[in-house]
């Protein structure tokens, strides 16, 4: 029988600032029936999509994609912070609320013509997601599909990633 994922988020209000519902995913990920479920939901969509290996950005991404990657007996890349990789790197930099943040990969992790599965926590406003995903493209890969465990659908995320095929577990919108 399913396990409602759902009772598995906390919702923290005013956190990390006042009007902010912070979705935590860690009780989640501490129920290991819960975790193997949401790992099999992402794994399952991908299985069709004949995916070449798994990327996931910095640190949530790691931690939802690698089992992913294990699951369906391919590799993982880590889409890391910038000055984090000791080898040479691609990099692409992104707009925060104040601000911008860059992504780096190391330049041989994807190879030209690998279908890759994007996974992440969550999407919010596409960002990260957008930097991953041109990263991949920068090495040649195809980006066959994007895997959230959650979708914060008022911050409009899906919009930057028009044309790619987006799965997400649960939505959260308003409150």
């Amino acid at each position: 029988m399913a396990i409602n994922l759902y009772d598995y988020v906390a919702s923290i209000p005013d956190y990390p600032e006042k009007g902010i519902v912070f979705r935590d995913i860690l009780p989640l990920m501490a129920n290991g029936e819960a975790f193997k479920q949401a790992t099999d939901e992402i794994a399952n969509y991908a299985r069709d999509k004949h995916v070449d290996m798994v990327v996931g950005p910095e640190a949530r991404g790691f931690i939802v994609g690698c089992p992913v990657a294990y699951e369906l007996g391919v590799g993982f890349a880590p889409a890391r912070k910038k000055g984090k990789l000791p080898r040479p790197a691609v990099s692409s930099t992104y707009d925060l609320e104040y601000g911008s943040a860059t992504l780096q990969m190391e330049n041989d992790s994807i190879k030209p013509g690998q279908r890759v599965l994007v996974v992440d926590d969550l999407l919010a406003t596409g960002g990260t997601i957008s930097a991953t995903i041109d990263m991949v493209e920068q090495m040649g890969g195809i980006v066959v599909g994007c895997a959230f465990l959650i979708d914060l659908k008022d911050l409009n995320g899906r919009e930057k990633l028009k044309g790619y095929d987006v799965k997400t577990l649960m939505e959260f919108e308003g409150e």
